[in-house]
């Protein structure tokens, strides 16, 4: 949900950027209005957060760790034991940096669009289209690495009988999962943020919507952990043998 007055507008203005909902202002290369489009704006804002909140809670790293260093190990090290029983170690080692940054990435943005003036970035249709499509060249890739050629075989079923009744559902299902990933991400906190902000203007903004909120906080930590979760099995169905 775009809200009528966003916070980052304000901060665009002062810097004499383009503003979102502003006249278009082309470059040479793209239209800079949509460089700066709301979605667009609250991207590059959790990017900004995600870089600069672990460096001043974490500080220097140091062999007997403070609380944020501690707080971001537990943090990291449960990740990556969640991947490794679900990947193994070698894929988990391989696959972290990526679903890690998903992780964070999807949380925050679906969280942000709780304050007022923000707006959740994963609202937007081509923000979550974009990761999916990222998580499905990803799991194609990944397979063409493991069993070269012969990935194929993961399209054909276990009986060759049964190839012309199995590749097409294989085929349409690996596809589908565009469809699923992108629209479940974006419907579930578009919906959110729909809600909230109905919510906001009949009955103030007070105790009524706070419900709301909490539901949305719940909703946002489901909705990161269900994408990271799905492209884990994508990623490590990709890496097994086929049967």
């Amino acid at each position: 949900m775009e809200h009528p007055i966003l916070f980052i507008s304000v901060i665009l203005e002062a810097l004499g950027m383009p503003v979102p909902h502003a006249a278009p202002a082309f470059g040479v290369f793209w239209d800079s209005h949509q460089i700066f489009s709301p979605h667009m704006t609250y991207t590059f804002l959790v990017i900004a957060f995600l870089i600069i909140m672990p460096k001043l809670t974490m500080g220097k790293i140091e062999m007997i760790p403070g609380k944020g260093q501690n707080f971001w190990e537990a943090i990291i090290s449960g990740m990556e034991g969640f991947m490794a029983e679900n990947m193994g170690k070698e894929g988990a080692r391989m696959m972290f940096p990526m679903l890690a940054t998903f992780a964070f990435y999807i949380l925050v943005a679906n969280m942000i669009g709780l304050m007022p003036g923000f707006m959740s970035p994963t609202s937007n249709l081509n923000i979550t289209l974009a990761c999916t499509l990222i998580v499905f060249c990803t799991t194609h890739i990944l397979g063409f690495k493991f069993h070269g050629l012969n990935y194929y075989k993961h399209f054909l079923g276990p009986v060759w009988w049964l190839i012309p009744l199995i590749a097409p559902i294989e085929i349409i299902s690996h596809m589908a999962r565009i469809l699923s990933l992108s629209i479940r991400l974006f419907g579930n906190i578009m919906a959110k943020e729909t809600l909230l902000g109905i919510l906001f203007i009949l009955a103030g903004a007070y105790f009524a919507p706070l419900p709301i909120l909490c539901l949305g906080v719940f909703v946002s930590i489901v909705q990161a952990l269900v994408f990271v979760l799905l492209s884990i099995l994508y990623f490590s169905a990709s890496m097994e043998h086929a049967h």
